[in-house]
């Protein structure tokens, strides 16, 4: 005697969500990313990972500008020097490395070329990393540099 069996076209509603149910579990569990007992790293911040990344490099006269009321093109500015062009540009390849690796992504780079002024454009942080006397020449740190007192009396 044959054995009937279920065709699967045949399943009630009821088996339906049965079935269902597990895998909705299976989906908000995963959503949250993070597994029973498992520890969560935090993410360094982007302002870390610049600043280390000069750091490692041997970048001189690093400043960094907080440009939040000033602008909205980015939230800081990061102005460093290197001895040579070669040196400026082995600077600015190492922060961009090191920013991808972190999981930042650039969004452009410029000047890489010539590696007399490269800027590394990271969305909230813009890194200009130069030569000496291309830095002193257009002087960013005067246009950008603004303490609390300057912003209160450019307001007024």
């Amino acid at each position: 005697m044959p054995i009937k069996r279920k065709s699967p076209s045949k399943t009630t509603s009821a088996a339906k969500k049965k079935a269902a149910k597990p895998r909705a579990a299976r989906k908000s569990s995963a959503k949250s990313g993070a597994k029973p007992g498992a520890i969560s790293i935090a993410k360094p911040t982007l302002k870390a990972v610049v600043l280390a990344a000069l750091d490692d490099m041997k970048a001189l006269e690093v400043k960094l500008l907080d440009v939040r009321g000033l602008t909205d093109i980015a939230d800081f500015m990061v102005i460093a020097s290197g001895t040579s062009d070669r040196h400026v540009r082995s600077v600015a390849q190492r922060v961009v490395e090191k920013t991808k690796e972190a999981g930042y992504r650039p969004h452009g780079v410029e000047g890489q070329q010539d590696a007399d002024w490269v800027l590394i454009d990271l969305n909230d942080m813009i890194v200009h990393v130069m030569l000496p006397r291309v830095r002193e020449f257009y002087g960013l740190e005067k246009l950008w540099d603004m303490t609390s007192a300057k912003r209160a009396a450019a307001r007024a």
